[in-house]
C-alpha cells in the first residue's frame, strides 16, 4: 500500500495568456490617443483669456463723432487765436535770431576796421609805405570818410616820423635862432637888442629863440607835433624852416585822419581831420 501524500501533485492545465496581453496593449494605445487629443485642449485651458482691445480716439485723428460735430464761430475764433499766438512766437524767435546775427556782423566789421586803422598807424609811425592797406582803406572807409582816407594814402607815399622831425630840427636849429641872411643886418641887430630885455608875465613862456627851440624839442619828444610846429613858426629863422613846417603839417594831418578813421571804425561820425592845419599866429 502506497502513501498518496508522497506522490507529486498532478499538473494543472496551462491557461491561454494572449487575451490578457491584447487587453493591456489596447488600453495603452487608447491612453496615448487620449493624451495626444487632450493636450491642445489642456494648453488652451491654461492660457489666460485674451483681453479686449479698447481703441481710444486720438487728438491727431478725430473720431467720427468729433468729425460729425458742428463747427461753431467760437471754435473757429479759438483756433484762429491759437494760430495767431504760434505765429507771433515764431516771428519773435526769428526777430531775436536776426538781431543777434546783425549784432555779430556789426561787431566783426568794427573789429576789422579797427585792426586796419591800427595797422596803418603803425606803418606810418615806422615810416613804411602802406602797400596793400590802401585798397582796404578805400573799401572799408571810403564811403564814410573819403577825405580822411585820401589824406592817409597821400601820407603813406612819403611817411614822416617823429625821428625825421627831430633830426631835421637839429639840422636847422642854428638858422632858426639867428635868422637868415635875407633878413638883413639891421633886422638881425634889432632882434638881438630887443632880446636883451624881455618883459613878460611870470606864467608866460619865454619868447627867446633858444627857449622856443628847447620847448619845440621837448614837445617832439612827447609826440606833441602841433606845439612844436607852433614854436618853430614863431622863431626868427622860420622862413628857412618851411620844409620842416610842411613836413610837420603832413604828420599832423595824417594823424588827424587816422583818428577820424578810428571814430568811424567805432561806429561814430568821422571827426573833422584838417589836412592842412593853419599856422599859429606870431607873437
Amino acid at each position: 500500500m502506497t502513501d498518496d501524500s508522497l506522490l507529486p501533485a498532478p499538473a494543472l492545465p496551462r491557461r491561454n495568456r494572449w487575451p490578457l496581453a491584447i487587453l493591456v496593449s489596447a488600453a495603452f494605445a487608447l491612453g496615448a490617443i487620449a493624451v495626444i487629443w487632450a493636450g491642445p485642449a489642456i494648453e488652451r485651458w491654461r492660457k489666460p483669456a485674451p483681453q479686449p482691445i479698447i481703441v481710444t480716439p486720438s487728438a491727431a485723428v478725430p473720431s467720427a463723432a468729433a468729425a460729425a460735430a458742428p463747427i461753431t464761430i467760437e471754435g473757429l475764433a479759438a483756433r484762429e487765436a491759437a494760430l495767431d499766438m504760434q505765429l507771433r512766437n515764431i516771428e519773435a524767435r526769428i526777430g531775436t535770431a536776426d538781431a543777434a546775427a546783425r549784432t555779430a556782423a556789426a561787431n566783426a566789421q568794427r573789429a576789422e576796421r579797427l585792426l586796419i586803422a591800427f595797422a596803418v598807424r603803425r606803418r606810418l609811425d615806422r615810416g613804411q609805405p602802406l602797400e596793400g592797406y590802401a585798397p582796404l582803406l578805400r573799401t572799408r572807409f571810403g564811403g564814410e570818410a573819403g577825405e580822411a582816407v585820401a589824406t592817409v594814402i597821400a601820407a603813406g607815399r612819403a611817411p614822416v616820423t617823429l625821428e625825421d622831425l627831430r633830426e631835421a630840427l637839429d639840422t636847422i636849429a642854428p638858422r632858426l635862432t639867428s635868422g637868415t641872411i635875407e633878413d638883413g643886418v639891421g633886422r638881425a641887430v634889432w632882434r638881438e637888442v630887443t632880446g636883451l630885455i624881455v618883459l613878460r608875465h611870470e606864467t608866460t613862456p619865454s619868447p627867446r629863440p633858444t627857449d622856443r627851440l628847447a620847448r619845440a624839442r621837448r614837445m617832439l619828444d612827447a609826440g606833441q607835433v602841433e606845439g612844436a610846429r607852433a614854436e618853430v613858426s614863431r622863431m626868427p629863422g622860420a622862413p628857412a624852416a618851411r620844409s620842416w613846417i610842411e613836413a610837420a603839417q603832413r604828420y599832423i594831418a595824417a594823424r588827424n585822419a587816422l583818428s577820424a578813421l578810428e571814430f568811424v571804425a567805432l561806429g561814430q561820425p568821422a571827426a573833422a581831420a584838417p589836412s592842412n592845419p593853419p599856422p599859429a599866429p606870431a607873437d
